[in-house]
């Protein structure tokens, strides 16, 4: 590639805050439920690069097709490659797509086509690099490349931005399911490749009661390691949903005599943990099932698919709060829809 910057580039980073910061240099964006992605294109050679550098053109076939269809042929575009479903982001079938077989991803392609959302301009159609112009230039010339060239109802959709602290909090508030949080970039500074200097990012944080259907040991002696979680579904069946751990060693040993006296099958009457998985290892099956009487409050923040997309942090036991109280209705939140109707 004849383009200024060729991958790999590391793209800017953003340190995690508790509360989105307020002040005239700051510009605020979704963050979408996604792979970061940039996009290179110099004539018809077009590479997608992941956040690790790794190539991804591979998997999203149909965004190749989408960035080769626009009309400027030396460009860098910095975005996130999201898979709308029924007009929702899933992030599951965006998962799907990471699979060896050729015929798979074609496949999923046609049916759950990728789209990619786009958020900054490093590169611009006449092939000059906009990584040392500040981020409110870039931002501008990124909104000029997008209305002379996306198409509506096309693949690539301009992200939206603000400078008013109030719609960033709506985002927060009220984004859902297709939004992971918010970012905050500093208006007046370049591109930080690599760097977490000028983004800043506030993720979705919201809590949940779960019934703690079982629990795994630690690797290292025979004390609790893990608490695997479950929630009710409207059929009254007990469903796991995903695990919290970090205990202290206090905690451990002072837990494993109390869950050992509830051992009793078959913890989860629904969807069970251990199940079959390509990250799946002999130990991470075992499990131990526990009658369901056992409440936590946990800390997540995000839920997508039946589960809690990572691990929890366990923040208290509720002996006040009755199992069948703890059902998906939590974890049903309202959220943007694929139109952007984010504000």
């Amino acid at each position: 590639m004849s383009l200024p910057i060729t991958p790999p580039f590391a793209p800017m980073e953003a340190r995690t805050v508790e509360a989105v910061p307020v002040g005239a240099s700051w510009q605020y964006e979704p963050k979408w439920d996604g792979f970061r992605c940039l996009v290179f294109r110099d004539g018809d050679d077009v590479q997608l690069q992941s956040k690790a550098g790794k190539p991804l053109g591979r998997y999203f076939p149909e965004v190749l097709d989408e960035v080769r269809a626009l009309k400027p042929r030396r460009f860098v575009l910095d975005a996130e490659v999201v898979v709308p479903v029924a007009g929702r982001l899933s992030f599951d079938h965006l998962l799907m797509r990471i699979h060896p077989a050729a015929s798979r991803v074609q496949r999923l392609a046609a049916e759950t086509p990728a789209r990619l959302v786009v958020f900054d301009l490093l590169v611009d159609a006449d092939g000059r690099s906009l990584v040392e112009r500040p981020l409110a230039e870039r931002r501008a010339a990124l909104e000029r490349f997008a209305a002379a060239h996306f198409g509506e109802g096309g693949g690539l959709r301009l992200s939206p931005a603000a400078t008013e602290v109030d719609v960033a909090r709506r985002w927060l508030e009220g984004g859902g399911g297709d939004l992971d949080g918010v970012v905050a970039k500093r208006r007046d500074l370049a591109y930080q490749s690599g760097e977490r200097r000028g983004m800043m990012k506030v993720k979705h944080l919201r809590t949940a009661d779960c019934v703690v259907g079982g629990f795994r040991y630690a690797q290292a002696g025979k004390v609790v390691g893990s608490l695997l979680l479950g929630l009710y579904d409207d059929e009254g069946r007990l469903n796991h949903v995903g695990f919290t751990s970090g205990l202290t060693d206090k905690q451990k040993r002072a837990l494993t005599p109390q869950l050992e006296a509830l051992v009793a099958p078959p913890g989860f009457t629904g969807s069970q943990p251990g199940g079959p998985s390509r990250w799946a290892t002999e130990r991470s099956t075992e499990w131990e099932p526990l009658a369901p009487v056992v409440v936590v409050e946990v800390r997540y923040d995000h839920f997508s698919g039946g589960r809690f997309r990572h691990g929890t942090r366990l923040l208290r036991f509720r002996p006040d709060k009755a199992p069948e109280q703890c059902t998906y209705e939590q974890v049903r939140q309202p959220g943007a829809r694929w139109d952007f109707a984010v504000d």
